[in-house]
């Protein structure tokens, strides 16, 4: 079973930036994918960003050209930089863990303990 843990998030202002990392544990297959989540009160989770063991990268429509994802694989860590940051973007985010490049929400094994984002003035 691979284990995330998230660091980073909090409270910032409409236009600010912030830096969200996941760590993962006991990963055993090459080909994989991590990335984001987010889910807002009374709404589904849904994906933010997504990056291949590969490097491929892709993006929900909302944070394209705001959000960059990368991951450094020998240390098993994935980092999404969040830029112009809007209040919309508020959420609790969650890392996630798949062993292939391409899954969907329910094909994901494994997810991180979640990190509040809060963009308000």
């Amino acid at each position: 079973q691979v284990q995330l843990v998230e660091s980073g998030g909090g409270l910032v202002q409409p236009g600010g930036s912030l830096r969200l990392s996941c760590v993962a544990s006991g990963i055993r297959f090459t080909r994989n994918a991590m990335g984001w989540y987010r889910e807002e009160p009374g709404k589904q989770r849904a994906l933010v960003a997504r990056i291949t063991s590969g490097g491929g990268t892709r993006y929900a429509d909302s944070v394209q050209g705001r959000f960059a994802i990368s991951r450094d694989n020998a240390k098993n860590t994935v980092w999404l930089e969040m830029n112009n940051l809007k209040p919309e973007d508020t959420a609790v985010y969650y890392c996630f863990y798949c062993s292939n490049y391409v899954c969907n929400r329910l094909e994901i094994e494994s997810w991180g303990q979640g990190s509040q984002v809060t963009v308000s003035s």
